[in-house]
Protein backbone atom coordinates (compact mmCIF):
# COMPACT_ATOMS: atom_id res chain seq x y z
CA UNK A 1 0.00 0.00 0.00
CA UNK A 2 1.31 3.43 -0.92
CA UNK A 3 1.85 6.00 1.80
CA UNK A 4 0.24 9.41 1.58
CA UNK A 5 3.68 10.91 0.94
CA UNK A 6 4.24 8.57 -2.01
CA UNK A 7 0.80 9.37 -3.42
CA UNK A 8 1.48 13.11 -3.08
CA UNK A 9 4.79 12.82 -4.91
CA UNK A 10 3.25 10.75 -7.70
CA UNK A 11 0.37 13.21 -8.00
CA UNK A 12 2.90 16.06 -8.25
CA UNK A 13 4.51 14.24 -11.19
CA UNK A 14 1.09 13.64 -12.75
CA UNK A 15 0.32 17.36 -12.60
CA UNK A 16 3.08 17.98 -15.17
CA UNK A 17 2.50 14.92 -17.35
CA UNK A 18 0.98 14.77 -20.81
CA UNK A 19 -0.36 11.27 -20.07
CA UNK A 20 -0.59 9.34 -16.83
CA UNK A 21 1.42 6.47 -18.29
CA UNK A 22 4.36 8.78 -19.02
CA UNK A 23 4.93 9.00 -15.26
CA UNK A 24 5.48 5.25 -14.89
CA UNK A 25 9.24 5.26 -14.29
CA UNK A 26 9.12 8.35 -12.07
CA UNK A 27 6.34 6.80 -9.97
CA UNK A 28 8.22 3.51 -9.62
CA UNK A 29 11.33 5.44 -8.58
CA UNK A 30 9.33 7.28 -5.92
CA UNK A 31 8.17 3.97 -4.44
CA UNK A 32 11.66 2.50 -4.65
CA UNK A 33 13.21 5.49 -2.86
CA UNK A 34 10.82 4.90 0.05
CA UNK A 35 11.09 1.10 0.26
CA UNK A 36 14.29 0.14 -1.54
CA UNK A 37 12.33 -1.92 -4.09
CA UNK A 38 8.88 -2.18 -5.70
CA UNK A 39 6.61 -4.86 -4.21
CA UNK A 40 3.69 -6.41 -6.07
CA UNK A 41 1.29 -4.49 -3.83
CA UNK A 42 2.98 -1.15 -4.51
CA UNK A 43 3.10 -1.87 -8.22
CA UNK A 44 -0.63 -2.60 -8.25
CA UNK A 45 -1.38 0.66 -6.41
CA UNK A 46 0.81 2.69 -8.79
CA UNK A 47 -0.76 0.99 -11.82
CA UNK A 48 -4.19 2.01 -10.58
CA UNK A 49 -3.05 5.64 -10.18
CA UNK A 50 -1.68 5.62 -13.74
CA UNK A 51 -4.68 3.92 -15.37
CA UNK A 52 -2.52 0.93 -16.28
CA UNK A 53 -2.87 -2.76 -15.56
CA UNK A 54 -0.34 -4.26 -13.15
CA UNK A 55 1.02 -6.34 -16.05
CA UNK A 56 1.59 -3.24 -18.18
CA UNK A 57 3.43 -1.49 -15.37
CA UNK A 58 5.40 -4.63 -14.51
CA UNK A 59 6.59 -4.76 -18.13
CA UNK A 60 8.00 -1.24 -17.66
CA UNK A 61 9.52 -2.12 -14.28
CA UNK A 62 11.22 -5.30 -15.45
CA UNK A 63 12.56 -3.67 -18.62
CA UNK A 64 14.19 -0.81 -16.73
CA UNK A 65 17.40 -2.05 -15.04
CA UNK A 66 17.27 0.42 -12.17
CA UNK A 67 13.88 -0.69 -10.83
CA UNK A 68 14.17 -3.56 -8.37
CA UNK A 69 11.23 -5.97 -8.15
CA UNK A 70 12.58 -7.91 -5.18
CA UNK A 71 14.34 -6.78 -2.01
CA UNK A 72 17.95 -5.69 -2.43
CA UNK A 73 20.75 -4.84 -0.05
CA UNK A 74 21.40 -1.35 1.31
CA UNK A 75 23.84 -0.86 -1.57
CA UNK A 76 23.40 -2.20 -5.10
CA UNK A 77 26.49 -2.97 -7.14
CA UNK A 78 25.92 -3.01 -10.89
CA UNK A 79 28.73 -4.55 -12.92
CA UNK A 80 28.75 -3.73 -16.61
CA UNK A 81 29.01 -6.83 -18.76
CA UNK A 82 29.02 -5.12 -22.15
CA UNK A 83 31.55 -6.20 -24.76
CA UNK A 84 33.77 -3.21 -23.95
CA UNK A 85 33.91 -4.01 -20.25
CA UNK A 86 34.29 -7.72 -20.93
CA UNK A 87 37.30 -7.11 -23.20
CA UNK A 88 38.87 -4.67 -20.74
CA UNK A 89 38.75 -6.94 -17.68
CA UNK A 90 35.20 -7.70 -16.56
CA UNK A 91 36.00 -11.28 -15.49
CA UNK A 92 38.88 -10.54 -13.05
CA UNK A 93 36.78 -7.72 -11.59
CA UNK A 94 33.81 -10.03 -11.10
CA UNK A 95 35.94 -12.81 -9.59
CA UNK A 96 37.31 -10.34 -7.04
CA UNK A 97 33.82 -9.03 -6.21
CA UNK A 98 32.54 -12.60 -5.78
CA UNK A 99 35.45 -13.38 -3.45
CA UNK A 100 35.14 -10.19 -1.39
CA UNK A 101 31.37 -10.33 -1.05
CA UNK A 102 30.88 -14.10 -0.96
CA UNK A 103 27.98 -13.84 -3.44
CA UNK A 104 27.24 -14.29 -7.14
CA UNK A 105 25.14 -12.17 -9.52
CA UNK A 106 21.57 -11.82 -8.28
CA UNK A 107 22.46 -12.47 -4.64
CA UNK A 108 22.59 -10.30 -1.53
CA UNK A 109 25.17 -10.57 1.23
CA UNK A 110 23.95 -12.20 4.45
CA UNK A 111 24.23 -8.87 6.28
CA UNK A 112 21.98 -7.27 3.60
CA UNK A 113 24.72 -4.74 2.87
CA UNK A 114 25.25 -5.46 -0.85
CA UNK A 115 23.35 -6.89 -3.80
CA UNK A 116 25.40 -7.76 -6.90
CA UNK A 117 23.74 -7.41 -10.30
CA UNK A 118 24.86 -7.44 -13.92
CA UNK A 119 23.91 -4.61 -16.23
CA UNK A 120 24.23 -4.62 -20.00
CA UNK A 121 25.65 -1.10 -20.23
CA UNK A 122 26.55 1.75 -17.91
CA UNK A 123 27.44 4.09 -20.76
CA UNK A 124 31.03 4.26 -19.61
CA UNK A 125 32.86 2.37 -22.35
CA UNK A 126 35.66 4.92 -22.19
CA UNK A 127 36.22 3.84 -18.58
CA UNK A 128 35.90 0.07 -18.96
CA UNK A 129 35.63 -2.06 -16.99
CA UNK A 130 33.02 -0.09 -15.11
CA UNK A 131 30.75 -0.68 -12.16
CA UNK A 132 28.29 1.39 -10.21
CA UNK A 133 27.56 1.33 -6.49
CA UNK A 134 24.25 3.01 -5.81
CA UNK A 135 24.64 6.19 -7.90
CA UNK A 136 28.45 6.26 -7.90
CA UNK A 137 30.14 5.25 -11.15
CA UNK A 138 33.63 3.71 -11.04
CA UNK A 139 35.92 3.00 -13.93
CA UNK A 140 38.25 1.82 -15.05
CA UNK A 141 38.15 -0.55 -12.09
CA UNK A 142 40.90 -3.02 -11.34
CA UNK A 143 40.46 -6.00 -9.02
CA UNK A 144 42.88 -4.33 -6.61
CA UNK A 145 40.48 -1.38 -6.17
CA UNK A 146 37.50 -3.47 -5.01
CA UNK A 147 38.22 -3.57 -1.27
CA UNK A 148 38.79 0.19 -1.10
CA UNK A 149 35.58 0.89 -3.02
CA UNK A 150 33.51 -1.44 -0.84
CA UNK A 151 34.79 0.16 2.38
CA UNK A 152 33.03 3.41 1.41
CA UNK A 153 29.62 1.76 1.78
CA UNK A 154 28.87 0.86 5.40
Amino acid sequence: MLSEKEKQKINAELAHAVTKQSVAIDALNIVQRHHGWVSDESLTDVAQMLDMTPDELDAVATFYSFIFRKPVGRHVILVCDSISCWVMGHNPLLVNLNKNLGIQFGETTSDKRFTLLPISCLGACDRAPAMMVDEDLYGPVTPEMIEEILRKYV
